[in-house]
Order: structure tokens, then sequence, then C-alpha cells
């Protein structure tokens, strides 16, 4: 990993803490080699990955991104009182930075912002356009997965230790079975001790909304479940044919969750690394989960986690909340 900071501008540093070639390369080998066959959700996000997932954000069938921006707006204040003066507010996966930058112009005095994406080409732009933003505001990126390294930089370092608030919109802990999301959240509850996490969940609903969200009419999250392919035939130099693998997205009610895999057409081998794979037609590679959770049920998981459940914030429909949760 390179840990060597660079600065983009007066208030603006960017840290690039991401995976190297070693752990995309075992990753892969460990994903495939299993039963049933799978892929971690972090290798979708190289720059053509952030910019389809930016795309599935705009489509209409997918209400999660649009809501919780709503949500954001309508209670915007609520949620700064909550958050109180002073913090830095720290987000984990922060893609575009549209809803940190919705947060940061009602912030009372926010101390600093730190932002962590494993892309670290839309971090950099994105910390860039925030810096400008708010002038006054030191800003840092950090290029990283947030969920593995313990030692993340998240103060700046001259001794001004604001309390430290997460933000994990989205609902991408709902990428997570709810035994890892406890640990995740048991991890960061320490992290954020003294402070607190906002975090996006989404809602339990009708499973017609459910599928349409992740099987939009443009195809665009199909393209984003195979675009992880090809990102991997460019940092392994594998021979995916990312077209030979069809997008498969569905609600499964007793799990609660979007299940989303990449489904062989034909019978195929992929070579990776010197290895062969062989796929059957119907073989699926299971690359993603999206939970759907009630209220009640998301607080009695954070609490298993360590911390204390406090405000929620809906939007009218029910369809998606934002948590705010204490860090004893």
């Amino acid at each position: 990993m390179n840990a060597v900071p660079g600065t983009l501008l007066p208030n603006a540093t960017v840290i690039d803490l991401s995976p190297d070639l070693h752990s995309v390369r075992d990753a892969v080998l460990a994903g495939l080699s299993a039963t049933p066959r799978s892929l971690p959700a972090w290798l979708f996000y190289d720059a053509e990955g952030s910019r389809l997932f930016e795309r599935i954000c705009e489509q209409p069938e997918y209400y999660a991104t649009r809501t919780e921006l709503s949500i954001l707006h309508e209670h915007g204040r609520a949620i700064a009182a909550t958050l109180g003066e002073g913090c830095r507010l720290v987000e984990l996966g922060s893609g575009s930075h549209r809803k940190a930058r919705t947060l940061l112009r009602v912030l009372k005095d926010p101390e600093g912002y730190v932002a962590i994406d494993i892309s670290g080409e839309q971090l950099k732009h994105a910390v860039t356009a925030l810096a400008r933003e708010f002038p006054e505001l030191p800003v840092t990126g950090i290029v990283a997965d947030y969920g593995e390294d313990e030692s993340l930089p998240l103060h700046n370092g001259d001794g001004d230790e604001g309390r430290l608030v997460g933000f994990f919109p989205g609902s991408t802990i709902g990428n997570m079975e709810p035994v890892s999301a406890v640990s995740f959240l048991r991890a960061w509850a320490q992290r954020l001790s003294g402070g607190g996490m906002l975090v996006g969940v989404d809602l339990v609903k009708d499973t017609a909304v459910l599928d349409a969200a992740y099987n939009d009419a443009a195809g665009v999250t199909a393209a984003f479940n195979r675009n992880m392919l090809t990102h991997i035939n460019r940092e392994l130099g594998s021979d995916f044919q990312p077209r030979r693998f069809a997008h498969v997205a569905f609600f499964d009610p007793v799990r609660s969750r979007v299940e989303m895999h990449l489904e062989s057409t034909v019978a195929q081998r992929v070579r990776i690394c010197d290895r062969g794979f062989d796929f059957a037609p119907g073989e699926r590679i299971h690359t993603e989960n999206s939970c759907k959770y009630s209220i009640e049920g998301f607080q009695a998981l954070a609490a298993q986690a360590g911390f204390v459940p406090r405000e929620v914030w809906t939007d009218p429909d029910g369809l998606f909340s934002v948590h705010y949760l204490d860090a004893p």
C-alpha cells in the first residue's frame, strides 16, 4: 500500500492506502475457488464502475439516492443539531460527495471532513471540488477499503482532536451480511468512541419496487455488474468476456436482501494468473447483497455492535431511513 500523502489544495490532502495488485489477485482467486463462487463488492469501483454507479443513482427506478437526499434536505438542520458543533465528519464510501455537501452546508463549524473511498481517481476529483467550495474546511481523502484498515488517519495530526462522526450513507451497510455488519459497526464504534455515526438504511418494501430498482430498464446496473469483470481483466490480465455473463438480480424475502449475480450464458473457461476456471451454462458468481431492514431491526443490530440508537429520520413513503447512533 502506498501511504504517501499528496496535497491538492492548501486545505485538501489525499492519502493513498489502496489495495495493491496482490490484494486484488488473492481476493479474485479465493472468491472464484469457493463454492458457491463470489467476488467482493469493492471490485466494482474502478473509475468506470464509479461512473456507472453515479448513473444508477440517476435512474428513475432507483429510489434510494434521491430519497436519502430528500431526507437530508428536509431534516438537515435537525440532523446538524444532533451531530453537534465542531465535529469532524468521516464519510465511508464517499463517491461523488453529494450527500456530504448537503450536510456540510448546515453543520455548525465542522472541524474537518475526511472522505474514504476505494476509487482513487473519483476521490481526488471530489475532494478537490469540496475543498474549493469550503476553503476554510480541512478536507482529507483516503483511498482505502474503509472496513479493513484499523489505522486509518482520521485526524489531521495538528493536535486538534475534533469529535468524530462517521457518515455511512447509501445503505451500504446493507451490502454486508448481518453478522458481518455487526462486526463492521463494532470496529467503527471503537474508532468513533465519544462521537457517533449517521447511517443510511434501506427499508423493507414491496418486492416489485426492489426488483425494478436493481434491474433498471436502461441496463445501467447490468453494465455496472459486468464492469467488475473488465476491471479484473485490466488488473490481472485475465480473459473474462463480460458479454458471456448475464446480470441477475432478485429479492430473497427469506433473507430480506437483494442479491446480484453474474450468470454464465455458455460453457466457458476463464484464465486468471495462470489458473483456469470452468463455468457451466447457468453457473453464477455472487457479486453483491443489499439487505433491507425494518427500523427496529437495524436499531437492534446497531445496539448489538455497541452503538446507542438515537434519532431516526424517514421519508413520507417509508422507503428509506437515516439513523444517528451514539458511540459511547
